[in-house]
């Protein structure tokens, strides 16, 4: 995924605002007892949220499966003087050299497991990695806005240099929505070329997921809406979830 149009990926998600999920992140962090420390971003693309945290002051690993998209956040990392690994890895199957303080899943990482295997594979893997104590939280769009925004449209986007094209079909029996991108990137000479991505995200149920980090053996499960430490509404399009891997007791 991601390898057609890392080279403007950022162009088209300039208007997010990384430094407040950033700052959000970080609140979350402390709230589950994070500090500081080693820090794995998983699904972390070209890095917009993982140098903001960063200058946080959080030790930052991004990993990620698109080597395109790492190498763009490594020229981003450079270019802000700072010396972050950006490692290509499955995050269903962590190795990171060290147990982490807390592993992040963000912008819409695990809805991209399409598979509940591929989802408790993922929790299992971050479970491994975090240290006794540690937090996992991660951010997906809810099923609410996978069946009823984005489902069944057809979005676009036309600007001076770039314009998008963007086609969603939901699938009710898998609970998928399967994305069909045309993006348009004006060239020297005035013509456009053309990129093409499909993606597909699967809307992963509240039971689900607690179902699965509860098996996996994670505690203290939490979940939030849209950047918000309120408990999220019936429409809320996005859900933030925390949990912890439980301290090992002393005999």
């Amino acid at each position: 995924m991601y390898t057609a149009f890392a080279a403007v990926y950022d162009r088209l998600m300039q208007n997010v605002d990384y430094a407040g999920w950033a700052e959000y992140y970080a609140h979350l962090l402390r709230k589950c007892g994070v500090e500081g420390g080693p820090v794995c971003e998983c699904a972390c693309g070209t890095g917009s949220l993982t140098i903001p945290l960063r200058l946080l002051g959080y030790q930052m690993t991004g990993v990620d499966l698109s080597q395109d998209m790492l190498s763009v956040a490594l020229g981003k990392a450079r270019d802000a003087g700072m010396q972050i690994p950006f490692v290509r890895q499955d995050m269903r199957r962590l190795r990171l050299h060290k147990r982490q303080n807390a592993i992040l899943c963000t912008c819409d990482g695990l809805n991209y497991l399409t598979k509940p295997d591929q989802a408790r594979a993922f929790l299992k893997s971050a479970y491994q990695a975090l240290r006794p104590g540690g937090a996992l939280i991660f951010d997906l769009s809810t099923p609410y806005k996978l069946q009823n925004t984005l489902g069944d449209q057809t979005l676009g986007s036309l600007e001076e240099d770039i314009a998008y094209i963007w086609q969603n079909a939901w699938n009710p029996r898998d609970h998928t929505v399967s994305m069909r991108l045309s993006i348009f990137v004006r060239q020297p000479d005035g013509s456009y070329a053309r990129l093409e991505e499909n993606q597909t995200q699967r809307a992963h149920s509240r039971e689900e997921l607690t179902q699965y980090l509860q098996e996996t053996g994670f505690e203290d499960v939490r979940f939030y809406g849209d950047r918000t430490l309120r408990a999220p509404g019936e429409k809320c399009p996005r859900w933030h979830v925390s949990a912890i891997r439980p301290k090992e007791k002393h005999r």
